[in-house]
């Protein structure tokens, strides 16, 4: 914007932009736009200090601490990392699901919520089905809230524990990141990227450090609009070619349950988009293979690849728990100045 627009704004006497209120807590983690690189680089630093210390020294620095998780969802890898994470932290956890508390009785996510805040919660982690919620939730309690997931919207930890795995396999030893640490590396998408939270996520960090994000699949599960998703974003239909330019190939499942009615081939989604041991060792013998999990063996990649040696599939699951304890870190002793009221 030019030095004059302001002076103009008020001769036309329309107002600046409101400003987000997002996050209102500045330990609240809802979408990896609401990180600067630099702060992601001080998330990846904490998460290799906290991962190599003396487990007694560490167990002090959240002592005590509550945190509850509450998940409308089900899950394992992320609920277990955040909560393994919180207790190698020294803090409390207690965790509330949708079939063992009064959610089920028809209690809104505002309401449970604030009641988690008078029992003494000091943050919660939310996984919900409902795009947006950990907005509403933290607009609600003011709490740091951390989005564990939020319907097909995004999933901001696990982007950052697949970018800490990238790292570690491409540029060993590399914390600090800035606008190019990525430059020259492509990172594959392939499958169900309409409902993905976790390529969208992706889709927002990658890019800010240099990598070119394709995305791979059908019609039904990628729209052609995607196209415009963003810079550093292509959509390249031929499973084949897309392999070849990676360097990295994030495997997505075909979440069933939040199809609609779509119909899907698997027969014909598999002989065009399952990653197999052939298909890998001709197109990318080099590349990482990634996948969020839960897998689906022999539909999107086959078990031989799934256990093979270009798999990060268990890496991931590791580096989740380390990224998790910084951000929980992160979430219960960051400065509140400045913080909105």
């Amino acid at each position: 914007m030019n030095a004059t627009a302001p002076a103009a704004r008020r001769q036309l006497h329309t107002p600046e932009p409101p400003v987000s209120p997002f996050p209102y807590n500045p330990g609240s983690l809802l979408s990896v736009e609401h990180l600067s690189l630099e702060e992601v680089s001080h998330l990846l630093a904490r998460a290799t200090v906290l991962e190599n210390e003396d487990p007694l020294v560490r167990n002090r620095i959240l002592a005590k601490r509550r945190v509850a998780l509450l998940f409308y969802e089900s899950s394992t890898r992320t609920r277990t990392s955040f909560e393994l994470a919180a207790k190698s932290l020294g803090a409390d956890t207690t965790l509330v699901s949708n079939l063992s508390s009064s959610i089920e009785k028809g209690e809104s996510l505002k309401d449970t919520g604030l009641t988690l805040r008078a029992l003494g919660a000091e943050a919660i982690i939310l996984r919900h089905n409902s795009s947006g919620a950990s907005w509403l939730l933290e607009e609600s309690t003011h709490l740091p809230v951390l989005n564990a997931g939020d319907g097909m919207h995004e999933h901001p930890t696990q982007a950052l524990l697949d970018l800490r795995t990238l790292l570690a396999h491409l540029l060993p030893g590399t914390e600090k990141v800035h606008a190019k640490t990525l430059a020259g590396v492509t990172v594959t998408i392939v499958g169900d990227i309409l409902h993905s939270r976790v390529a969208r996520s992706n889709m927002l960090l990658l890019p800010r450090l240099g990598a070119r994000v394709l995305l791979c699949g059908p019609t039904q599960l990628l729209p052609d609009l995607a196209v415009n998703a963003g810079p550093g974003i292509a959509i390249e239909r031929n499973f084949e070619a897309a392999l070849a330019q990676s360097q990295g190939i994030m495997m997505l499942r075909i979440q069933a349950e939040r199809l609609a009615g779509l119909q899907i081939d698997l027969e014909g989604y598999k002989a065009t988009y399952q990653l197999t041991g052939e298909r890998l060792r001709t197109h990318a013998p080099s590349a990482l293979v990634l996948h969020p999990g839960p897998i689906i063996r022999g539909l999107e990649l086959t078990a031989g690849v799934a256990d093979g040696p270009q798999s990060a599939i268990l890496e991931q699951v590791r580096h989740g728990v380390a990224i998790r304890m910084a951000v929980v870190e992160r979430a219960l002793t960051i400065e509140k100045k400045g913080a909105r009221a």
